[in-house]
């Protein structure tokens, strides 16, 4: 579930760093420089990148459509080309298989095996059809907090990373703690600090 949909899951960040002064010029450049690009037509096996939050094929944001307000919309687009386990153990075995034919040998070295398991990975690949992940984010920027619309840690990790490269700015996920500093008064606060885990049997 994504940010414009009924319901949604998403976890919040905060955004350390300063802001440019010409942010919104500057959010334009970075965005076309790590934008989206397309990988139907290519063998590459990953592709990650930028998109609009209201369409995931505009990776040219026509219009500036990731600036609403104080807030900067946004969708992080993954596609990966993908070969599951059981498929390409089949295919490597038939791959064994006719090659022991062919050669009239009994078994095949463990390099052999190796070379054989990459090229029919390589193969399968060249094959298959890159599988699309969108996952959308609000960025307050008056507050410089983040709200990404996914509980996936994979997701989660790959935004960490793909913002720091595009915005060279660092997000730290808020767990519920840090959360509620905001919200306390001091003597809440104190209290909070004071806490001690315990265990229920």
């Amino acid at each position: 579930m994504g940010l414009l949909t009924a319901s949604a899951n998403f976890v919040r960040y905060n955004v350390i760093g300063e802001l440019p002064p010409d942010f919104w010029n500057f959010a334009a450049d970075r965005l076309a420089a790590h934008a989206f690009r397309d990988i139907d037509d290519t063998f590459d096996e990953q592709s990650v990148g930028w998109v609009a939050v209201d369409n995931m094929f505009d990776s040219r944001f026509a219009g500036t459509s990731f600036a609403v307000a104080d807030y900067l919309v946004l969708s992080l687009r993954i596609d990966e080309r993908k070969v599951p386990p059981a498929v390409l153990k089949k295919f490597c075995l038939k791959e064994e298989d006719r090659l022991k034919t062919e050669r009239q040998i009994p078994r095949l070295s463990r390099h052999q095996k190796t070379e054989i398991k990459e090229n029919v990975r390589l193969s399968l690949i060249k094959r298959s059809v890159p599988l699309a992940s969108v996952y959308d984010l609000c960025w307050n920027l008056s507050e410089n907090t983040l709200l990404f619309f996914s509980t996936n840690q994979k997701a989660q990790e790959l935004l960490e990373t793909f913002f720091k490269e595009t915005f060279d700015l660092r997000l730290m996920l808020q767990i519920p703690f840090l959360t509620a500093t905001k919200f306390l008064s001091p003597e809440e606060q104190e209290r909070l600090d004071a806490l001690q885990p315990e265990i229920f049997i």
